[in-house]
C-alpha cells in the first residue's frame, strides 16, 4: 500500500527479503539486493514508471550494493563471501565477475573516488574491511577489527563502521590501514551508520528506535553531538529497530526508516523532523536516494528483526518510488 498516491510501485519486485538499494550516480536507475540471491537493476522512466532491465546472481542472499563513480559497473556483497561486479553497459547474459573474497559473509561494500582513483571497500563478518583495486585479486590494504562488521558508509576521507559491540571505528582514508575505535553513544546495538555528505561526521541507528548524530572534530562534538528517540508507538511502549538511514545529496537532511512501517526525514542541524510518513503494512526495510535526490525510494520487506521463526510466507516484498517536496527534505533555518 503506497503511502501518497504520488508513490509508484516498481514493477516484478524481488519474491523475497529487500536487503539494498542503491541509485547510479549517473542516471535514474536502480539496483535491488534480495535474500533470493538476486541483483535486480530497474530503469525508472520520467512518469515514475519503472522496467526491469537486468538480473545477475550471488550463490547466498545479497547484502549489499554499490555503484562505480561513472554509472557503468555495479558491485554487490554476499552471504557467500564474494563481491560481484556487473557492467551495465555490456550485459552479457547476466554474467558477473567476482572483484573481492573474503572469510565470510560480506556485509558492506562501498566504492570511494580518491585522489589516486576508484577503490572498492568490502567490511565482512571475518573482521576485516579490506580494500581493492578492481582486476586485483588480492586487496591493497586491509583493517583487522576484534569484531565482524554491521554496517559501513564512506565520504571520503571519512569512513565509518560499526561492529559488534557496540564499537564504531572511523578511518581517514588518507591513512586507510590506522582506524579509531569508539564506542557507540547509544546503549543497544548498532543497525546502520551514515557519514554526513560533509564528511565531518555520522549517524548512528540502534535497534532501540534511536539515531545519534556525532561529528568527528572533537570542538563540533561537544556541541553539535546528540541522540534522539524515534521508531516508537505513540505511547511509547512499542520499540522498533531503526533499520536505513540516508542522506539528501543536495541537502544534506536525511531520512531514517524503521521496522514500525513508518519513514521519516530530519534535519540534524535545527534538530527538526521535517516530515513524517504515515505507517505501512510491514517494516521499512532500507532506502535509497537517486543522484540530485528528487527520487527516494524504500522497500516493504522483513526486516528479519524478530527472527526466522516470525516470518510470513505470506510477507510482502514491494517497493515504491517517492517524488520528494522541498517540505521534506529542504533544511529548515535554525530556530533564534
Amino acid at each position: 500500500m503506497a503511502m501518497e498516491p504520488k508513490d509508484f510501485e516498481v514493477t516484478s519486485p524481488p519474491p523475497d527479503s529487500i536487503s539494498c538499494m542503491a541509485f547510479s550516480p549517473q542516471a535514474d536507475i536502480l539496483a535491488v539486493g534480495s535474500w533470493d540471491n538476486n541483483v535486480r537493476i530497474y530503469e525508472v522512466q520520467p512518469t515514475g514508471q519503472t522496467i526491469p532491465k537486468f538480473m545477475y546472481s550471488h550463490q547466498q542472499p545479497v547484502l549489499s550494493l554499490c555503484w562505480t563513480k561513472d554509472g557503468t559497473k555495479l558491485i554487490s556483497g554476499g552471504a557467500d563471501n564474494a563481491a560481484r561486479m556487473f557492467d551495465i553497459t555490456n550485459p552479457q547474459n547476466g554474467q558477473s565477475t567476482q572483484v573481492a573474497a573474503h572469510d565470510k559473509p560480506i556485509k558492506c561494500v562501498k566504492w570511494v573516488e580518491t585522489p589516486n582513483g576508484g577503490i572498492l571497500v568490502t567490511g565482512s563478518w571475518d573482521k576485516t574491511i579490506k580494500y581493492w583495486m578492481l582486476g586485483n585479486s588480492s586487496p591493497v590494504a586491509q583493517v583487522q577489527l576484534q569484531q565482524p562488521v554491521y554496517t559501513m558508509d564512506v565520504v571520503f576521507p571519512l569512513l565509518v563502521a560499526a561492529t559488534a559491540d557496540r564499537r564504531i571505528i572511523i578511518i581517514d582514508l588518507n591513512q586507510p590501514d590506522k582506524f579509531k575505535e569508539v564506542e557507540s553513544p547509544l546503549k543497544w546495538q548498532t543497525r546502520v551508520v551514515a557519514c554526513f555528505p560533509a564528511a565531518d561526521g555520522y549517524a548512528v541507528g540502534s535497534i532501540e528506535g534511536r539515531v545519534a548524530i556525532q561529528y568527528v572534530d572533537p570542538k563540533t562534538a561537544s556541541s553539535g553531538n546528540f541522540s534522539y528517540k524515534c521508531h516508537r508507538s505513540k505511547d511509547g511502549k512499542e520499540i522498533f529497530a531503526v533499520n536505513d538511514i540516508t542522506f539528501h545529496p543536495i541537502h544534506g537532511t536525511f531520512s531514517t526508516c524503521g521496522a514500525d512501517g513508518t519513514i521519516s526525514f530530519w534535519d540534524k542541524d535545527s534538530k527538526t523532523r521535517l516530515k513524517n510518513m504515515e505507517p505501512n503494512a510491514g517494516p521499512v526495510a532500507c532506502t535509497a536516494f537517486n543522484r540530485n535526490g528528487a527520487i527516494f525510494a524504500y522497500a516493504l520487506s522483513y526486516d528479519w528483526s524478530k527472527g526466522y521463526s516470525k516470518h510470513s510466507p505470506q510477507a510482502v516484498n514491494k517497493i515504491f518510488l517517492h517524488a520528494t517536496t522541498d517540505e521534506e527534505v529542504k533544511r529548515r533555518p535554525p530556530r533564534k
